[in-house]
């Protein structure tokens, strides 16, 4: 599977921005999908991931309650909609896609995603 996130850009602190990621192929829905960011100098990390049972998601500690993952089936498309940004959640904001990857509220396990697309820069201003 191929993507392409888009949404990205400049905000300020408290502000709110939603990325998408469209996938090519026909067999999106057996995909678990995820997002992924790298700050500069930093590791990338999980941010959150969504399996292909919709009530299956995860979210890393420090987005919680502010961060929040959706898919669109119909339309072959992730979503990470972010509210309440913050100038730590700056980071070039990555999607991937893997059929063999287990999403919990606990996390992804140990599979490694597969098929990533091109990142987008999240800049938040504080």
């Amino acid at each position: 599977v191929q993507l392409q996130a888009s949404g990205g850009g400049l905000v300020q602190a408290g502000g709110s921005l939603t990325l998408s990621c469209v996938a090519s192929g026909r067999t999106f829905t057996s995909y678990a999908l995820g997002w992924f960011r790298q700050a500069p100098g930093k590791e990338r990390e999980i941010v959150a991931a969504i399996g292909w049972r919709l009530t299956s998601t995860y979210y890393r500690d420090s987005v919680k309650g502010r961060f929040t993952i959706s898919r669109d089936n119909a339309k072959n498309t992730v979503y990470l909609r972010m509210n309440s940004l913050k100038p730590e959640d700056t980071a070039v904001y990555y999607c991937a896609a893997d059929r063999q990857v287990v999403v919990t509220r606990f996390g992804t396990g140990s599979t490694d995603f597969g098929s990533w697309g091109q990142g987008t820069l999240v800049t938040v201003s504080s």
